[in-house]
């Protein structure tokens, strides 16, 4: 296996270019979402950088706008504007050996998965599961969860400006699965997004890792679904461990029905890996910034993660 990359850590005063790796961003809504998602941004001092084709519907330009940032030396880190369902089609076009060359901190969350772990595939580089700019930031005032103030802005300081690692501080209310401890290589994001790029040349090895699953909108029956084509493929042979983040369908709107953790607990009974339940990652709540690539240690039991190496340089 490849030496694990680093990129270089954000600073004040520094340029974050924001791209559209999944869906373009349309409509008048999402459009007023990302200029406040730009604000919350350079409130905390950085300078924003929009990709000329992130309202385009052409993947091909989409996906320049990518290759372009990461050979732009003005540009420290990028930044998804958000999910959506056309990620894998970007794919095909990115220059990857220069993604490789210049190593920068690149982060998103929901399909931006597909991208996250691809590139973390093809080049070793460390990327980031956490805030987007319209998604996340540009709502994030308006999130009507019980989360301390600011959770989601000072994990993005804390991991990706001073570089801390060791145990992630909750948010929210955490649950021991199954019992257990394990350590291994943080892998995953959107169970459904991930799916998209097993069997391919995209595809992380999930050998020893630390698998972290979230969701939108899952129903019961997609879960089984979902679960049953990871055992197909060997995933849950591999893994040391799952971590579960926010699920907003079942948990918001079904809280009293089975949940994923509890459907992927009984699922993989004869597997035995620890399952922690939290809700510091996910959709329509406040991120923590999860490192892939990253060694981590997750306790189940005292209901804890640690990043163990570091994340940027």
């Amino acid at each position: 296996m490849s030496a694990l990359v680093l990129p270089e850590r954000l600073r004040t005063g520094d340029t974050i270019g924001i791209v559209s790796p999944s869906d373009p961003v349309t409509g008048k809504l999402h459009l007023e979402e990302l200029e406040k998602g730009i604000q919350f941004l350079k409130n905390m001092g950085f300078k924003v950088e929009a990709g000329k084709n992130i309202y385009s519907s052409d993947p091909w330009a989409r996906a320049m706008d990518i290759n372009e940032f990461f050979i732009n030396k003005n540009i420290t880190a990028i930044i998804s504007t958000q999910g959506g369902d056309s990620a894998q089609h970007l794919l095909p076009y990115l220059k990857w050996d220069d993604i490789a060359e210049n190593p920068k901190i690149f982060m998103g969350l929901s399909d931006a998965t597909v991208t996250l772990n691809a590139i973390h595939r093809k080049t070793s580089m460390v990327v980031f599961h956490g805030s987007d700019v319209r998604y996340c930031f540009g709502k994030y005032p308006m999130l009507e969860v019980p989360s301390p103030p600011d959770y989601g802005k000072k994990e993005f300081m804390d991991r990706l400006v001073n570089s801390k690692i060791g145990e992630l501080k909750k948010a929210r209310q955490r649950k021991t699965v199954r019992p257990g401890k394990a350590s291994g290589t943080l892998l995953g994001g959107n169970i459904r997004c991930l799916l998209k790029i097993m069997k391919t040349e995209f595809c992380p090895d999930f050998q020893d890792a630390i698998l972290v699953l979230e969701a939108l909108r899952i129903t019961e029956d997609q879960c089984v679904t979902y679960f049953n084509e990871l055992k197909a493929l060997g995933i849950f042979n591999k893994i040391k461990g799952v971590i579960v983040g926010f699920i907003y369908s079942m948990q918001v709107e079904f809280p009293d029905e089975l949940q994923m953790e509890d459907i992927l607990c009984e699922f993989t009974d004869m597997y035995g890996f620890p399952i922690l339940k939290i809700n510091d990652f996910g959709h329509n709540t406040p991120n923590t910034v999860l490192p892939i690539g990253v060694r981590v240690e997750m306790d189940a039991n005292d209901k804890k993660i640690a990043i163990l190496g570091q994340c940027v340089k």
